[in-house]
């Protein structure tokens, strides 16, 4: 665009300006105020500076070729925007009237359009019949989650008391490690402890799980193994689709396992080194071979291999995913479940993450309704530590306890000789050893030659049963490589009431020193036992994700329990694929339809 030319040009112009004269119209306009700013400017500056201003040219036409420019610029712009508002409306009322008569076509008309389009060679549906149900499979898996969380709550209420099915629901109940309602320790009849640990496995995981000191190569390896198991679902899928275009029923989860079988050989191979490293090179997994999280500063090299392979595996953040999932899954519901927390502190590399409602630990000065959570991931390695640690730990529990117990039938047996008294222990001794006589058999003044005496009875089986608890049976292999190790947590927890009892025999008097020490030695024992014993037994754990949430809730309002069952569903619905057991789902489909007919 020139400034000196009559007419300005915009950006885009009007459809319609073919027989018009823009200047003309614009004209009248652009005269008035230019002679405006003219006659302020001959008012405003003197004579000679007019003059020189003049030299130029004039002032007055390159105002008017500059208010020309914009005034056609801004009036093309209005124009071009209501030709393209009426031309959108125009279309749209077209669009709704095309719309209106094509809805006057009959069923019968419209297969007839079908018909001509394509036949069934041409023209298959299968795949949006297929996406139709899935989107109905889906719409109903949420309306029948919907309705079980319904009836969940309603027969919660009809109860009216609280009992693990409060807490995970249906088909997630499988998960529950351990779950124990117990009174609390100073307020046993109104408020109650919660112990609940749910144990996720790494196969049912949405977002895989790995520690930050995995491999390199390890990380290389699962993606591959995930990519392999992906192609073959798909060739599965694809044979599936193919018998049901012919007419044949669908492969079933038997034949999709053989098919499975069938293809694996194309894709892994532990000779062929063709086949085994067709997705990534064996150079590229023998220059990774050993690097974990970190490189050291001295032997990092920007353009070497590793460190560029390293590079793409951290830049997916495979790493770090699947527990950053699962931490912003459970911190976000608790956000929107209004549970806030005011602790919680994450151990990134050791993958555990701890979440306390409250930041003080003491019991004294916390309220009666809270709540605590444990995030952590354990991988085979860490639960064989933790296996052995609890062995020791119940070893010397066990060596505790007897040491104590040894102590206390010490004191008994010492009093008992000292006051001279009889319990069974003393008096079938007696019976049975022949130092007391038998009662009289004949008659009343018999002389004493005459009364029987019992022989002594020698006792040639060893005892087995130690009268504190039944007989554990041998164990088996199962039990030897799972050991629940709960027959001697009985016996060790049988001991505590039974010593109790000696020391009250014993002492009469509540003050005694001696009977003070030990039962001061008695209650550390126990309670060290019990919150032991409320612990999670390694052994019945598995590598995975392990949710540990203790709560503390008053029985009447259960409120804090209440909303931690809403979490703790979500949460697993958001980290966990689940469980079904097909023939199961089919039983119960088979029983539902007969108790409807």
């Amino acid at each position: 665009m020139h400034p000196e030319k009559a007419s300005a040009v915009g950006s885009r112009n009007s459809l319609n300006r073919e027989n018009r004269n823009e200047y003309e119209e614009a004209k009248q306009i652009i005269d008035e105020e230019v002679d405006k700013i003219i006659n302020h400017i001959h008012a405003k500056l003197p004579p000679e500076v007019l003059e020189r201003l003049d030299v130029m040219g004039s002032i007055k036409s390159k105002l008017h070729n500059y208010f020309n420019q914009d005034f056609q610029n801004m009036l093309n712009r209005y124009i071009v925007t209501m030709e393209d508002e009426m031309a959108k409306k125009f279309r749209d009322l077209v669009d709704k009237e095309e719309n209106r008569a094509l809805s006057k076509y009959t069923p019968r008309g419209i297969t007839d359009i079908l018909e001509r389009i394509g036949v069934a060679d041409n023209l298959n549906t299968a795949e949006i019949e297929r996406s139709i149900v899935d989107m109905y499979g889906h719409l109903q898996g949420h309306i029948e989650r919907g309705v079980r969380d319904l009836e969940s709550h309603t027969n919660a209420l009809l109860r009216e008391k609280s009992d693990v099915g409060a807490f995970v629901r249906g088909d997630n109940s499988y998960a529950i490690v351990k779950c124990s309602f117990r009174d609390n320790k100073k307020r046993p009849k109104t408020v109650m402890d919660l112990k609940l640990s749910i144990s996720i496995l790494d196969s049912e995981l949405i977002s895989p799980i790995y520690h930050y000191q995995v491999p390199v190569t390890s990380l290389i390896k699962d993606v591959v193994a995930k990519n392999i198991h992906h192609l073959i679902d798909a060739e599965i899928d694809r044979v599936s689709a193919e018998r049901v275009e012919a007419n044949s029923e669908p492969l079933g989860d038997q034949d999709k396992l053989f098919e499975k079988f069938k293809v694996l050989d194309k894709y892994v191979s532990d000779e062929d080194e063709e086949v085994r490293y067709q997705f990534v090179a064996k150079r590229f997994l023998d220059a990774v071979d050993g690097i974990g999280a970190e490189i050291d500063g001295q032997d990092y090299d920007a353009l070497g291999i590793r460190e560029n392979i390293k590079k793409i595996i951290d830049n997916q953040n495979i790493r770090n995913r699947g527990f950053n999932t699962s931490v912003n899954a459970i911190t976000g519901i608790l956000d929107n479940s209004r549970m806030g927390y005011q602790f919680i502190e994450n151990y990134k590399n050791a993958r555990e993450c701890v979440i306390r409602e409250y930041e003080d630990e003491s019991e004294s000065r916390l309220p009666d309704e809270r709540y605590s959570i444990r995030l952590a991931y354990y991988d085979q390695e860490q639960l064989l530590s933790l296996r052995e640690a609890y062995l020791k730990q119940v070893e010397e529990l066990d060596r505790e306890v007897q040491h104590l117990w040894d102590v206390c039938d010490g004191i008994y047996r010492s009093d008992r000789k000292e006051k001279g008294y009889d319990d069974w222990e003393t008096l079938s001794e007696k019976m049975l050893s022949g130092a007391a006589s038998a009662p009289e058999s004949g008659k009343r003044g018999a002389p004493q030659s005459e009364v029987a005496k019992p022989e002594p009875v020698k006792d040639e089986a060893e005892t087995r049963w130690n009268e504190i608890s039944f007989i554990a049976p041998d164990p088996t292999t199962v039990d030897e490589k799972n050991p629940t190790l709960e027959h001697k947590l009985q016996e060790v927890s049988n001991r505590f009431p039974l010593m109790t009892e000696k020391m009250v025999k014993v002492f009469h008097d509540q003050n005694h020193e001696v009977r003070q020490v030990v039962e001061k030695r008695l209650s550390f024992l126990k309670g060290q036992f019990e919150e032991f014993h409320n612990q999670i037994n390694p052994f019945h754990i598995q590598p995975g994700l392990l949710l540990d949430i203790d709560i503390v809730s008053i029985k009447k309002k259960q409120t804090t329990m209440k909303n931690m069952s809403n979490v703790i569903n979500e949460f697993l619905y958001s980290v966990s694929k689940g469980f079904s057991d097909e023939i199961f789902l089919g039983a119960n489909d088979q029983g539902n339809f007969t108790l409807a007919s």
